[in-house]
């Protein structure tokens, strides 16, 4: 069961769509990127399996997404929208893990050491624009100053797991882009890859949630 909570901010309404764990200990809150919502088959996966392994999920819709506009704005107006749902997120009074896929992720890192996340779940960081490695965002990842776990697609034009630097070793999803979907012709099922994505996660989980 599910349960949707609207959250003032200046930007206007967040939505948090809760999934609740019985004896929950922790909540994992995870935001979406910048061309999605909260229908993306890694956020969808999660928040049917943590519940189960006793960890609540909290899906984020940014105020831009629910008023229904088609682009994100700057990172500063992410993350400031993201600062203001804090609290409903830390009301249930237990540790949270900030988290989202993409752009979402990207927040999570800017924002964890001063909001007092117990860790950061980086779904698909996008370490670079398709073809500009130059144009590298690892300091957000390595500057994170918590616990930080990244899941990455094997293919993902945005960051391949290999890719990334010294300190930070992402669980590949092989053959993966980067909304973590599969070829048909991958010797993997797109259902294997989205468990593979969910046991890493929950793996993490138990060293980082009391």
């Amino acid at each position: 069961m599910s349960a949707s909570e609207i959250v003032l901010t200046a930007a206007g309404d967040a939505r948090v769509t809760w999934h609740r764990a019985r004896g929950a200990r922790g909540v994992v809150a995870l935001s979406h990127g910048a061309g999605g919502g909260i229908e993306a088959r890694d956020l969808q996966a999660l928040a049917a399996v943590l519940p189960s392994r006793g960890v609540t999920v909290a899906l984020v819709e940014q105020p831009w997404r629910v008023a229904g506009k088609r682009m994100a704005p700057a990172p500063k107006a992410l993350d400031a929208a993201w600062r203001e749902v804090w609290p409903a997120l830390a009301k249930p009074g237990l540790a949270v893990v900030a988290g989202g896929r993409s752009a979402g992720a990207r927040v999570a890192c800017r924002t964890a050491g001063e909001l007092g996340a117990a860790g950061v779940l980086a779904l698909a960081f996008p370490l670079h624009p398709p073809g500009r490695p130059e144009k590298s965002r690892a300091d957000e990842l390595l500057g994170a100053g918590v616990p930080t776990l990244v899941v990455q697609g094997g293919r993902d034009p945005f960051g391949r797991p290999e890719e990334f630097p010294a300190g930070v070793e992402p669980v590949t999803v092989p053959y993966g882009d980067h909304g973590f979907a599969v070829p048909k012709t991958a010797d993997i099922t797109q259902d294997n890859a989205l468990a593979l994505l969910t046991d890493a996660v929950t793996r993490w989980l138990e060293g980082v949630l009391p």
